[in-house]
């Protein structure tokens, strides 16, 4: 294939991967099922997770799993595409971290979206199933064991990069890009718990099937009794 062509292609995939993980799943699920919008309430997250806040636990799983089949749809057209053209594997990374930014900075929110939990736990899948399935196996220990979301997602996502270059060539087949783009998904995805580790660092994070801390109502006024006369 002409050079010419060859970048025009590869950059027409990664537009519409970052256009694919664009999708709202937690804004679209909302509207069609009746719900509140999720960027209204709650942490103002755009992801299953402030879905769930609504009670209703199928538009929070469908949520779920749009978010995560997005991840895994333009990273498995990104990878058909590259090996039926003859592109390099740096474009199947490219995409894998386009679709991941889609939803994180959403091109359909005015590039606001949410933290990319499932997103990239769908990226994963695509790229290396085995590490997804190691970092999900991570997530539910440390979501067991600490009761904490956030910490599960970040202890994940903290490991994953590691996992990738671990099982390189004994697991699966080690490519720099795609350990590139794992590391910097990493990173993005660590950034946007910035809050949720600040609110563990001070004991003030919510742990999974816990109460929030309920307000104290404000005292009422004594009613004065009526001197009889």
């Amino acid at each position: 294939m002409d050079v010419a062509l060859s970048a025009a292609v590869s950059a027409g995939l990664i537009i519409v991967s970052y256009l694919l993980g664009s999708v709202p799943f937690a804004v679209v699920v909302s509207r069609l099922m009746g719900l509140q919008d999720p960027r209204s309430f709650g942490s103002g997250n755009p992801g299953a997770t402030n879905v769930l806040r609504t009670g209703n636990k199928k538009a929070a799983i469908l949520t779920l799993l749009g978010d995560a089949a997005k991840g895994w749809v333009a990273v498995m057209a990104a990878r058909y595409a590259s090996e039926q053209l003859g592109l390099p594997v740096g474009v199947v990374a490219a995409c894998a971290l386009a679709a991941f930014l889609g939803h994180v900075y959403s091109f359909f929110l005015k590039f606001k979206g949410g933290k990319g939990v499932a997103t990239a736990l769908g990226v994963l899948l695509a790229l290396e199933p085995w590490l997804a399935l190691a970092v999900v196996l991570v997530w539910v220990v440390v979501a067991w064991a600490s009761r904490y979301s956030s910490l599960a997602s970040i202890t994940a996502a903290t490991v994953s990069p590691i996992l990738y270059v671990l099982g390189g060539n004994v697991i699966w087949r080690m490519q720099a890009s795609i350990a590139f783009a794992i590391l910097l998904i990493a990173a993005v995805t660590l950034y946007r718990h910035k809050e949720n580790i600040a609110r563990l660092l001070q004991g003030k994070e919510s742990r999974i099937g816990g109460k929030k801390e309920q307000t104290p109502a404000a005292p009422q006024p004594r009613k004065r009794k009526r001197r009889q006369g």
